[in-house]
């Protein structure tokens, strides 16, 4: 154990100096928190992640609000729309846009999805899945290193929930690590996509993240789900953490070291001092001193 914890300590050390600081626990920053986020002390939560498609060019009130947040705490970017699954060419003005907003405000880092959103007809408004193959392997990481040179900076991959595999000819363990190492970006490491994903596709979780190439972790996101059945979750950010996640965090941060650690909530907002509560959760398992529970 003493060899796994100082591999932790070395890669949190690693992290930290790389992504300029961004450590602790964060909370995405959403338009129906502004309010209750813009009256946060300082210290209440350590870092705000947003995604830069609903930011960019905002100005009035919500811009007002943006930049004053943009003052007071760390910020990370998490993108919505870039596609890097898509079989329509890369938006590299998209990308730039993205470059120019990260340089105005500071933030040293973003993070997209490992799936696609749009085709040669448009937007299709949800995170599809890229099918599990050889060839999707090359065509993805390609467009991550070319987002990387653009933006002058190494980007992470979150591994998505999703529902079908469509053209599957490898497992999805694989076919991550494969998108990484070709790649050569970060992780995003997602506890409750993780979950999701072993509950619908029947599979050990904690076997998975044994698999999963964590030191290549830059941070984690945890959140809640929708219980459609038994054998059916569904991914919605729209409720609170159930402790089979936060076992899995406890769990993560064995392998990975205290890395930054983002709590997700999209809709369905509870009052500030519930998700505060996760927040010190989180806190609780980076130093080590989380007790999870074990019920689904």
């Amino acid at each position: 154990m003493a060899g796994v914890e100082a591999i932790g300590e070395a890669h949190r050390d690693t992290v930290q100096d790389s992504y300029l600081g961004i450590a602790g626990a964060g909370l995405g920053l959403r338009r129906g928190m502004l309010p209750q986020l813009r009256s946060l002390k300082s210290g209440a939560v350590d870092f705000m992640e947003i995604a830069p498609e609903n930011w960019i060019g905002v100005g009035g009130r919500f811009g007002r609000a943006f930049a004053e947040l943009a003052e007071r705490f760390p910020l990370v970017c998490h993108g919505l729309s870039l596609s890097l699954g898509s079989p329509i060419p890369l938006d590299e003005a998209f990308v730039r846009s993205v470059r120019t907003f990260l340089d105005r405000h500071r933030i040293p880092f973003y993070s997209e999805h490992l799936s696609y959103c749009s085709d040669d007809i448009g937007h299709l408004y949800d995170l599809m899945p890229i099918p599990f193959t050889d060839e999707a392997v090359r065509y993805v990481a390609a467009r991550i290193r070319r987002v990387q040179d653009i933006l002058e900076r190494q980007i992470a991959i979150e591994h998505v929930s999703y529902y079908a595999a469509p053209g599957q000819r490898m497992s999805e363990i694989e076919f991550i690590n494969a998108v990484l190492a070709e790649a050569d970006c970060r992780l995003l490491l997602d506890v409750n996509n993780l979950y999701v994903n072993s509950i619908n596709f029947r599979y050990d979780p904690y076997a998975f993240m044994e698999n999963l190439d964590l030191p290549r972790t830059a941070y984690i996101h945890i959140a809640g789900h929708y219980v459609e059945a038994e054998d059916l979750r569904i991914d919605t950010h729209g409720s609170a953490v159930i402790d089979p996640v936060w076992a899995l965090l406890d769990a993560a941060f064995k392998r990975t070291g205290p890395v930054p650690t983002l709590l997700e909530r999209d809709f369905n907002f509870p009052p500030m001092t519930e998700l505060l509560g996760e927040i010190d959760r989180i806190r609780a398992a980076q130093s080590g001193t989380s007790v999870s529970g074990m019920q689904a």
